[in-house]
């Protein structure tokens, strides 16, 4: 097997980026999600909610991470020092709002008050104790530091749809390729280039996978999750790859070699 694309997503539920390679620090892919955008109760607000943030768009360098929201422009994202406890999942940590401009824009976009925040390295969000018994931190993605998808498992459901669907409606981190359909439900362990992964859990699959990425719009049959529903559901949820923390931080690159080191 071997990496065949590689992504990374500066703010929580916006678009991401695909990437020829990204470096590993304690937090997962750098730069990954340590951006999100809270409504007036300080809550995290996703796709799920407001599928149109599908439309804006993303870029990261070294230093900055900056949007594009359609109709409004461009807006580099800076921290201020105004600090605020927010909440993602069931988790209150403390974030760092935006200035203003970028969060006014974005409400502005959204009809409704929004502001953009960002996790400082201070801020240690714990990975699900009861799945990974390492002190293993994540930032603002759903639960884990990587999600791991299989090409081969997107080309098999798309054999059973009308209209393919694409790989970013999951939002992967690592989208691997060469190997059989759904055999990552086996997976435990697996070394990609030179650093080691655990398999934590499947990713059991939600509403936002119905969000056209290129539009924002959900399809009116809730597809690709209704399909999926019929032969990928589990008494947690309906599965769709592998959540995964990562042993050491250093590179990944597409074309990496992809090993299984332990499997069911």
């Amino acid at each position: 097997m071997k990496v065949r694309s590689l992504y990374v997503y500066p703010v929580k539920s916006l678009a991401g980026i695909q990437v020829g390679s990204f470096e590993m620090d304690d937090f997962g892919p750098k730069g990954d999600r340590r951006w999100m955008i809270i409504d007036e109760d300080r809550r995290f607000v996703t796709q799920r909610k407001l599928p149109e943030l599908a439309r804006i768009t993303t870029s990261l360098s070294r230093t900055s991470v900056s949007i594009h929201i359609p109709g409004e422009g461009d807006f580099l994202l800076q921290s201020t020092e105004r600090e605020s406890r927010v909440l993602v999942w069931r988790d209150w940590v403390k974030a760092y709002e935006a200035q203003l401009a970028a969060s006014e824009a974005l409400s502005r976009f959204c009809s409704q008050n929004l502001r953009l925040v960002y996790m400082p390295d201070s801020t240690f969000r714990r990975v699900d104790a009861g799945r990974v018994s390492e002190y293993r931190r994540v930032g603002f993605a759903d639960g884990f530091p990587f999600l791991i998808t299989n090409q081969a498992s997107l080309e098999e459901l798309n054999d059973r749809l009308e209209v393919a669907a694409d790989m970013r409606r999951f939002r992967p981190n690592i989208v691997v390729d060469g190997e059989d359909p759904w055999q990552e439900d086996s997976w435990r362990r697996l070394k990609i280039g030179e650093t080691s992964f655990d398999i934590v859990k499947p990713c059991f699959r939600c509403i936002l996978t119905t969000v056209d990425p290129d539009t924002g719009v959900k399809h009116p049959g809730q597809q690709p999750l209704r399909t999926l529903s019929g032969y990928r559901r589990t008494e947690e949820g309906v599965v769709f790859g592998q959540n995964a923390i990562h042993e050491s931080c250093g590179v990944v690159h597409v074309g990496d070699a992809v090993t299984v080191i332990e499997s069911e």
